[in-house]
């Protein structure tokens, strides 16, 4: 269950009219916040972002399911309309998954995971988007200065 103040975080980026991925950028950030604090771990930087969109998708964020027929697609559409429903998740299965994840290690969420896994990301699209993001980064960057 994700903590009120990211769920605070995410209904202010709805308002605000931020896009459905920054709103799920919040549930992200706090599962690696938990991954860095030591609460449980994670086997790669993929799978923590994987935990994090899944609860965003409970939580009611109208973010789309990826692209395919696979288990993950599946899984997505699962959890869209959990969120829809508004159902807790079992405590008996909640207590497993952290369980399980408590064996795994810390590393997934260290600076040079995270870096590496936006590098793969951003090489998958074309340049144009890289070129696009950046320039957005950038006008960030000057109104974060002023």
């Amino acid at each position: 269950m994700p903590e009120q103040q990211t769920l605070q975080r995410a209904r202010r980026d709805a308002a605000e009219g931020k896009s459905p991925s920054t709103q799920a950028g919040e549930f992200v950030r706090e599962q690696i916040h938990h991954i860095r604090e030591g609460k449980y771990g994670a086997r790669s930087t993929k799978q923590a972002i994987a935990i994090g969109l899944s609860e965003a998708r409970r939580a009611g964020v109208p973010l789309a399911p990826p692209k395919g027929r696979g288990d993950v697609s599946r899984k997505a559409r699962r959890d869209i309309e959990a969120g829809a429903r508004g159902k807790n998740p079992s405590l008996k299965r909640s207590r497993a998954r952290v369980k399980a994840l408590k064996k795994e290690g810390r590393s997934a969420v260290s600076h040079a995971a995270l870096s590496r896994q936006a590098k793969q990301a951003a090489r998958k699209r074309g340049p144009t988007a890289r070129s696009r993001a950046a320039r957005m980064a950038a006008q960030t960057r000057q109104r974060a200065a002023a």
